[in-house]
C-alpha cells in the first residue's frame, strides 16, 4: 500500500509515543479526513502532546514512625501500618509523613493508615482524607448541671445511622453556607444541596458518638460529639476521587489510584481546596445545631466551646498535611482556633484535652483516638458469651446507649487499643500534654442499626409470608 493511502490507526499513534486517551478517536478520524502526513500530521497531534509522567520516589522519603509495639497482638498491626507508610511514601507528590500511637490499616498496601499524616507539595490527595471528610469533635461545657439530664436531652435531639432528618424535624440551613455551597463547582447540584439540608444534625454510625462526663478539673458537665461531614462529605470525596483519577492517568499513572492527586495550582485543584473549607464549615455547623438543641431545650447558657478536626487536609504555604486520623496541634492548621484540642479513647474513658508544640518527628499533630490492633470482624470472632453479658461487663458504671437500641459490640472498649498504652506513647513521642479530662458519664452511639433495618425487615416479613404459603 503506497504511504499517501495508509490509513493511520491507534497503535500508529502509541507507537509514536501518544498515550491512550478520550482525544484519540477524534484525532485519527481528522488525520484520515485530511489526509494529513509526516510534519502535518505531527503539527496537528503536538497539542495532544502529554507531559512526561511522573516516576515514583525511587529513593525512601523518610517519616516518623511515633508508635511501637507492646505485646504480640500489636506487632502484627504496626508492621502493617509501617508497611503500608513506606509504599505510600513513594507517592512522587510527598515530602514528609509520620504515624501516632492509634494507627491502624486502612486499605491494602499502599494506603495512608488510620493515625497517618502524609504531607504533599501543592498538591490535594483526596483519598488521603477519605470520605469521612472533616470527622472531628467539638466540646461544649454546660456548667453545674447533672450529667443525666444532659444525656437525656441529647438524647431526643440528635440523630444516628443512616439517612438524614424530615423536612419537620430539620434545622435551619444558614442562608451563607446555602450561598457557599450554590456557587462553589463541586457543591452546587440539587441532590447536594438536599442532602445537605437533610443530614444537618445527624451524627452517622460507625465509631461516631455523643459522650457526656464532667471536667476532673472544674467538676463542670461537659458534652462531646464525634462525628464528620455525612453524605455531603461522600459526595465532594467521590467526586474528588474521579478528578484526581484523570490527573493521575495523565500525570503518574504508576501512582496508586488510591494515592491519585489534584494538583493545587489547577482550576480543579482551587475549586477543590474551596469546597473543602466549605465542607468544614458544614461540619462545624452540624456540631454545633446539636449542641445549641441541648442548651436551647433546657434554656441554659453554654460556658464556654472549642472543637477540632482530626481527618482533613490542612494547609501551609504549599505544603498540604493530609491528617487520616490525627488531631492538628499547632494552631496555623486552625483560623478559627478557640481552645485546646480533643482526644477520645473509647466510651469508659476520659475525652483528653491536650495542648503541645510542634516537633519534626509529630509535624504538628497528635493522635485522633485509641484506634484499633484487630478489624471489627476479628473483634466479633474474639468475643464469646452472651452480646447482654459482654455488653454489661464493659460498660459497668457508665450509662451507655445505642441509639438503635442494638447492641454494637465492635464499639464497646474492648474493640480498641489499650487506652493507657497510647497516653503513655503520646508522652513518650511528645504528642501533646493533657491539661484536663471528661471524665464519662454516659454516652450514644448508633449501635448495630443494619440488624432491623427496614429492607431487612421487610425481606423477613416476605419470607414468613412465603413460609406461611408453603405449609397452607
Amino acid at each position: 500500500m503506497e504511504k499517501e493511502n495508509k490509513t493511520i490507526t491507534g497503535h500508529d499513534l502509541l507507537a509514536l509515543g501518544y498515550r491512550q486517551g478520550k482525544w484519540m478517536k477524534d484525532a485519527i478520524k481528522h488525520i484520515n479526513t485530511n489526509k494529513l502526513l509526516d510534519s502535518e500530521m505531527e503539527a496537528y497531534l503536538e497539542q495532544f502532546k502529554l507531559p512526561e509522567p511522573i516516576p515514583l520516589h525511587q529513593e525512601k522519603v523518610s517519616f516518623s514512625v511515633n508508635i511501637k509495639a507492646e505485646h504480640n497482638e500489636e506487632i502484627e498491626n504496626v508492621d502493617k501500618v509501617i508497611n503500608s507508610m513506606e509504599t505510600l511514601m513513594k507517592t512522587p507528590t510527598l515530602v514528609d509523613g509520620a504515624i501516632m500511637p492509634d494507627a491502624c490499616p486502612a486499605g491494602p498496601d499502599g494506603t495512608i493508615p488510620v493515625g497517618g499524616v502524609a504531607v504533599a507539595k501543592n498538591a490535594i490527595h483526596p483519598g488521603m482524607h477519605s470520605a469521612d471528610i472533616c470527622c472531628s469533635v467539638m466540646l461544649t461545657d454546660f456548667g453545674k448541671i447533672d450529667p443525666k439530664i444532659i444525656l437525656d436531652v441529647a438524647h431526643k435531639n440528635t440523630h444516628f445511622g443512616p439517612g438524614g432528618r424530615d423536612r419537620d424535624t430539620q434545622f435551619r440551613f444558614p442562608k451563607k453556607l446555602l450561598e457557599a455551597f450554590e456557587t462553589n463547582f463541586f457543591l452546587k447540584d440539587k441532590q447536594m444541596v438536599q442532602i445537605a439540608r437533610a443530614h444537618l444534625g445527624t451524627q452517622g454510625d460507625g465509631n461516631h458518638f455523643l459522650f457526656v462526663g464532667t471536667s476532673k478539673k472544674t467538676g463542670n458537665t461537659m458534652m462531646v460529639t464525634h462525628h464528620g461531614s455525612r453524605g455531603p462529605g461522600a459526595r465532594l470525596y467521590d467526586k474528588g476521587m474521579k478528578v484526581a483519577e484523570r490527573f493521575r492517568q495523565i500525570l503518574s499513572p504508576e501512582t496508586k489510584k488510591q494515592n491519585a492527586w489534584i494538583p493545587f495550582d489547577t482550576e480543579e485543584g482551587q475549586n477543590y481546596w474551596d469546597a473543602l473549607q466549605i465542607i468544614r464549615q458544614w461540619t462545624k455547623t452540624n456540631h454545633e445545631v446539636i449542641h445549641n438543641s441541648v442548651a436551647e431545650a433546657l434554656e441554659i447558657p453554654i460556658e464556654n466551646r472549642y472543637w477540632n478536626e482530626h481527618n482533613f487536609v490542612f494547609k501551609d504555604g504549599d505544603l498540604f498535611y493530609h491528617a487520616k486520623g490525627a488531631t492538628p496541634l499547632d494552631k496555623k492548621f486552625m483560623p478559627d482556633i478557640t481552645g485546646p484540642r480533643l482526644i477520645p479513647l473509647n466510651m469508659a474513658e476520659p475525652v483528653l484535652i491536650v495542648e503541645g508544640e510542634t516537633t519534626t518527628t509529630n509535624l504538628g499533630f497528635a493522635p485522633h483516638g485509641a484506634g484499633r490492633n484487630v478489624s471489627r470482624t476479628r473483634h466479633r470472632k474474639s468475643k464469646s458469651g452472651s452480646i447482654m453479658q459482654i455488653f454489661k461487663e464493659e460498660t459497668k458504671g457508665i450509662d451507655a446507649r445505642f441509639f438503635s437500641k442494638e447492641i454494637d459490640i465492635t464499639e464497646l472498649p474492648s474493640a480498641y487499643k489499650n487506652a493507657k498504652t497510647v497516653r503513655a506513647q503520646m508522652d513518650e513521642f511528645n504528642l501533646g500534654k493533657v491539661i484536663d479530662e471528661v471524665m464519662p458519664y454516659g454516652s450514644i452511639m448508633a449501635g448495630d442499626w443494619q440488624k432491623n433495618a427496614p429492607w431487612k425487615l421487610k425481606a423477613r416479613a416476605k419470607k414468613q409470608l412465603n413460609n406461611r404459603g408453603n405449609k397452607k
